[in-house]
């Protein structure tokens, strides 16, 4: 007799008790906090010695480029060998209806191609590449001292009323404020607009809907992003992480005019398209 006349069909079985208790956790906190809580236990052990080089460029920096000029705002531009976009994300920042601004590009250890020359551009590089994004915006947040932070990464571009549109957000009581973000492909065609009204308890487990580009926040000390090392695939992305975390404590103010132009770079260091 064949022996596959002796085997009987499966049994059904109960869910893991593993299983039972990431539903459960799922339900009571969110999926993407409990994928930074994994990234925190995975990674974490990286980032004291992470700090430790965030602050000694920052020492260092600050050493060779002495005191920088006030301005009410500061937009930080991380970069890493983008020599044929970065030049545009600068001067759309530079080209921004509010003079009162100061931009401060800081390189993640890739060189820097050239640049406009402005009195409000400060352009730095990082001794080496850390891959760590947040560490690379932490640095430019620590050298400047504004009341005022927006973000731009370096293969995107602002429309030139962001920063007015924003900062009177902020003026009538809000402490961050998000634009609407059109995202684009590389040949000009538009993807979409991401433009939604902020809740916070949608974060948790459905699709990210703000984007760092289109940030604008009161400085505090509180005000820096995870030192974790994420690749393209670790998810929550440190964008969500640092949103999710600012908003616990602070008035958001979601802006639905579309200020931000947003490039889906499948070329991306930082970021999974697929």
């Amino acid at each position: 007799m064949l022996w596959e006349e002796h085997v009987s069909a499966p049994k059904k079985t109960r869910p893991s008790l593993s299983a039972a208790v990431r539903r459960a956790l799922r339900g009571a906190v969110g999926l993407w906090p409990l994928h930074e809580a994994k990234s925190k236990v995975v990674l974490g052990r990286h980032v004291p010695a992470l700090r430790r080089f965030e602050d000694a460029e920052v020492t260092r920096l600050g050493d060779l480029l002495g005191p920088l000029p006030t301005a009410l705002v500061t937009t930080v531009i991380p970069t890493y060998r983008r020599p044929g976009l970065l030049p545009a994300a600068v001067e759309s920042a530079l080209a921004q209806t509010v003079d009162d601004h100061l931009v401060i590009v800081v390189d993640d250890g890739g060189g820097l191609p050239p640049l406009p020359s402005d009195p409000r551009l400060v352009a730095v590089g990082l001794s080496r590449n850390t891959k760590v994004v947040g560490l690379v915006r932490n640095v430019g947040i620590r050298l400047t001292a504004s009341p005022y932070l927006a973000f731009l990464d370096d293969d995107n571009t602002w429309h030139p009323d962001h920063l007015e549109i924003s900062l009177a957000a902020l003026r009538e009581g809000a402490d961050l404020t998000y634009t609407a973000v059109e995202r684009h492909h590389s040949d000009g065609t538009v993807f979409d607009v991401l433009s939604q009204p902020f809740d916070r308890k949608a974060m948790v487990d459905g699709d990210s809907f703000v984007d760092t580009n289109g940030l604008v926040l009161r400085r505090d000390p509180q005000v820096l992003y995870s030192r974790l090392p994420r690749t393209k695939v670790t998810m929550p992305k440190e964008d969500w992480e640092f949103i999710h975390r600012a908003s616990r404590t602070r008035v958001v103010r979601h802006i639905p005019q579309a200020t931000v132009r947003y490039l889906i770079n499948r070329d991306s260091y930082y970021t999974k398209w697929e």
